[in-house]
Formats: C-alpha cells, sequence, structure tokens
C-alpha cells in the first residue's frame, strides 16, 4: 500500500509489486494505479487495451472500453479485493502497457497488429490482461496464446456462444470468432465451456454449454465444479463479455440481454476457479457510450481484478 498523499503513481510509481492509495477523484488513470511501461522486464502480467469496435453487429463505442475500464478501477485500486485472502500485487507484477496500436484506415491489418501485439507481450515472458474493444478481439489474442501455448480450454462467460457458422477467414466479426477458433484448433472444444449462454445456436461445436438458467437454477458452486470437471489440468484462457451480466447490472455494452447472471454469481465462480492452469484473460464488449453512472466500467474493472487475483492464486 502506497503512502497516503501519492499522486500519479502511473508515472511516478518505481516499484512493480505492491498496492497503490491515491484520491480515487484525480490524477493519470492507468489500470488499478499500475506503472504505465512498455518495459516487460521483471513482469508478471501485462494489462493492456484493444480499443477496436469495427466488428459490431449491434451498437458500436467498445473503442472507447479500455480508457472507461482504466478510469472506474481508481474506484477500486485503493485495496485488496474482497474475499480474497491476499493482495494479487504483492504477488504479482503488474503493469499497465497501453493499447494496441492499429490503423483503423487499414482493416485488413488489424487482426494481424493484434496478434503481433499480444504475442510481443507473451514473448517477453509476461501473461496479458487485454481489455476490449468487442469480442472479435479474442480471436487473435487466442492466436497468439495458441502459437505459445498450444490449443487452449477457453472459458467463456457471455450472453452469446460466438460460434455461429463463417467459413470465411477474412471475416472480421464478434459473433463468429469461435467458430474460426474451433475450426482452427486453437480452442479444443470438449474442454471449453461456456457459462450465461441465453441467445439460440443450433450448433455449439461441441463446446460445453452452462446457459444463464442453468446458472440460476443451480447455483455457482455448482457452476464451478463443472467447469473444474470439463476443463482438468489443461491451459485455459478467460474471456468475460460485459454482457455475460445482466443488463441491470452492465448496460453500457452494445448486444444487452436480459436473464443475464448477476455480478455477484459471476465474482462467485471466478473466485472458485482457484487452481485453474490459467494462462491468459480478457475483458471486452464495454461500451461506455451506453453506461450508466459507470457501472458497467465497474463490474468490468472489478471482474478484471478478479481475474488477476486468481491468476496470482498459485503465485505466492
Amino acid at each position: 500500500m502506497g503512502n497516503f498523499g501519492d499522486i500519479d503513481s502511473a508515472f511516478t510509481r518505481d516499484e512493480l509489486k505492491g498496492g497503490t492509495f491515491e484520491p480515487t477523484y484525480s490524477g493519470a488513470v492507468s489500470f488499478m494505479r499500475r506503472k504505465y511501461t512498455r518495459d516487460l522486464n521483471g513482469v508478471d502480467v501485462a494489462v493492456t487495451g484493444i480499443p477496436f469496435d469495427t466488428a459490431t453487429t449491434n451498437r458500436p463505442g467498445t473503442r472507447f472500453g479500455p480508457r472507461h475500464i482504466r478510469a472506474e478501477s481508481s474506484h477500486i485500486a485503493w485495496g485488496p479485493p474482497y474475499n480474497w485472502d491476499y493482495e494479487p500485487f504483492d504477488r504479482l507484477a503488474v503493469v499497465d502497457y497501453g493499447d494496441c496500436h492499429f490503423d483503423h484506415g487499414k482493416p485488413a491489418s488489424i487482426p494481424g497488429a493484434i496478434e503481433d501485439h499480444i504475442a510481443g507481450i507473451l514473448n517477453a515472458g509476461a501473461a496479458a490482461l487485454t481489455l476490449g474493444g468487442d469480442h472479435y478481439i479474442s480471436y487473435p489474442i487466442l492466436k497468439a496464446h495458441a502459437a505459445r501455448h498450444g490449443p487452449l480450454s477457453l472459458i467463456q462467460f457471455d450472453a452469446h456462444t460466438d460460434t455461429w457458422a463463417d467459413d470465411d477467414p477474412t471475416r472480421v466479426d464478434h459473433g463468429t470468432m469461435f467458430y474460426r477458433a474451433v475450426k482452427d484448433g486453437i480452442i479444443v472444444p470438449e474442454t471449453s465451456v461456456q457459462i450465461g449462454i441465453r441467445t439460440i445456436n443450433d450448433d455449439p461445436l461441441g463446446v460445453n454449454i452452462l446457459d444463464a438458467p442453468f446458472v440460476h437454477q443451480n447455483g455457482p458452486q455448482a457452476i464451478i465444479e463443472q467447469v473444474k470437471r470439463i476443463i482438468g489440468d489443461n491451459k485455459a484462457y478467460i474471456t468475460f463479455d460485459i454482457d455475460g451480466l445482466d443488463p441491470a447490472y452492465a448496460p453500457g455494452t452494445g448486444t444487452p440481454v436480459i436473464g443475464g447472471l448477476t455480478p455477484w454469481q459471476a465474482q462467485t465462480i471466478i473466485r472458485g476457479l482457484a487452481g485453474i492452469n490459467l494462462v491468459g484473460m480478457d475483458v471486452v464488449e464495454v461500451a461506455p457510450a451506453y453506461d450508466h453512472s459507470g457501472i458497467t466500467g465497474l463490474a468490468a474493472a472489478t471482474l478484471a481484478y478478479d481475474l488477476l487475483a486468481l491468476y496470482a492464486w498459485d503465485k505466492a
């Protein structure tokens, strides 16, 4: 914990580990007040943003998501996350790596730019926590992770499966990218699981689905047990589409669907996954133009903090 009165620790802090305490209403905004740097020497996790939203099928605006999540994270950066018995920043050296740069005028080049950006983080020996951006970004992110780790088990919190059929490898769409990921062998459907689904897809490609009604009827503990059984010891990647939450809790998203998870359910499930072989994670689809009082950004920032804590679980 920093000294009261520290300010602009995103630029002034020297140590990469440890918490930071500065006024929530002022100062330079980085994710959880971590140091802004492109130097990954000694870094365990790099938090990075992908401000991309041209793959969306409904309301755009998630290009502003990373900035919004960072701003809302300042409200919770003053102390350890609740219901974890440790401070993840005591176990992990975490930095804010800034955003992925791409040329918006050359859309065909963007997927490769995202993949290269994440590959650069992974090749430096750090893990990546990515803030979106629409959900398409998970596809090039997964490609970079699979190149380093091999095929992955996907744990997806979402209202939509995003496995609708699409046999055009050049297509950029936030509803079809996991179809491509399965077909490309990047994720293993038999050891992958989607949580909170509440839209119809006639062919889930063999991915295990624990839909929203199942979560509501059976509770988080049943979900935790099922997920751990499904993924086993396989290397896992968690992607959290904020529309996995009910729009009552996360209105700031492009394709809201009622009947979703509560933040308590989502947090309880994430905390219960302690011990899985987690290699990467993202939180996506935050569109601040449709948010109210910052509640979607706050939910996203808090869930991202929980994912960091989950990653830190075995790093003591």
